[in-house]
C-alpha cells in the first residue's frame, strides 16, 4: 500500500454510504476504526467476510471499534446485497456502513486497487485491504489480500487487542499472542523500571548468548 505509512495520518474524505453521507474523520470521531474494501458486491467470499464481521460486531465494540466497508459499487447495489448478505450468513441485522466508491476516488486515496482485477466495463476493483486506524487517525495497521483469499476476522481482533495494549503499556505481544497471554518488556525499559512498571514481576530469561533481552510479564492490567 504506497500511499500509506504506519503512523501516517490517513486521508480524509467525503462519501456516500448505506447510512448516508459522511466525512471520515467526522465519522470516526473518538473512537478506533476498522475500514476493510471488497472487489465487488453480489461477490461470493466477500458476502461471507461482510457476514461474519456482522457477526462479530459486539467484539469489536466491546473494544471501541467502529466498522466500515468499502465496494465500488454504488449504494443502492449495497443495499440490495445486504440483503444476500443477511440471507446466506443467517444474521437478522446489518449494523455498519458499506461507503459507495465508483469512481475509486477513496481506493486511490488509499492504494487499494488491485491491478489484475477488473469488472465488466474495464475498470481495476479494489482488493481486500484491512486499515486499523486509532482515535488520533493514524494508521496503527494495514493489511492486503488478493481477492482470491478471505480474510480472518479473529486475526485482526487479536492484533486489535496487541495494539490497544501496547498503545498504553511497555510491554510488546510475541508470536500467536491472545488477550491475556504472558507479554515482553521492551527493550528500552530498564528493570529497575520494569520493577514499578510490572509489581506482579518478571521473568529474565536465559539464552546462549547472555544476553538479557528477552523479559517476560503477565498481561497488564
Amino acid at each position: 500500500m504506497p500511499n500509506l505509512k504506519l503512523g501516517d495520518v490517513v486521508p480524509d474524505f467525503k462519501a456516500d454510504t448505506t447510512d448516508g453521507s459522511i466525512q471520515f474523520h467526522d465519522w470516526i470521531g473518538d473512537s478506533w476504526a476498522v475500514l476493510f474494501s471488497h472487489p465487488a458486491d453480489f461477490t461470493p467470499v466477500c458476502t461471507t467476510e461482510l457476514g461474519r464481521v456482522e457477526s462479530m460486531s459486539g467484539e469489536f465494540q466491546k473494544r471501541g471499534i467502529k466498522l466500515i466497508a468499502l465496494s465500488c459499487d454504488d449504494v443502492e447495489s449495497h443495499k440490495g446485497w445486504i440483503e444476500d448478505i443477511k440471507a446466506y450468513n443467517n444474521l437478522s441485522a446489518f449494523s455498519y456502513p458499506i461507503i459507495s466508491d465508483p469512481k475509486r476516488e477513496v481506493a486511490t486515496l488509499y492504494g487499494m486497487m488491485d491491478p489484475d482485477e477488473k469488472d465488466a466495463a474495464g475498470m481495476p476493483l479494489t482488493c481486500r485491504a484491512v486499515f486499523v486506524i486509532g482515535a488520533d487517525k493514524k494508521l496503527k495497521l494495514a493489511i492486503l489480500y488478493p481477492a482470491t483469499t478471505g480474510r480472518n476476522f479473529d486475526e485482526i481482533l487479536r492484533v486489535i487487542d496487541s495494539l490497544q495494549l501496547t498503545a498504553t503499556k511497555k510491554v510488546a505481544t510475541p508470536a500467536d499472542w491472545k488477550q491475556g497471554g504472558s507479554c515482553m518488556v521492551i527493550p528500552s525499559v530498564k528493570n529497575e523500571e520494569a520493577e514499578k512498571l510490572f509489581p506482579k514481576g518478571f521473568k529474565v530469561h536465559d539464552v546462549p548468548s547472555g544476553k538479557q533481552y528477552i523479559r517476560t510479564t503477565e498481561q497488564p492490567e
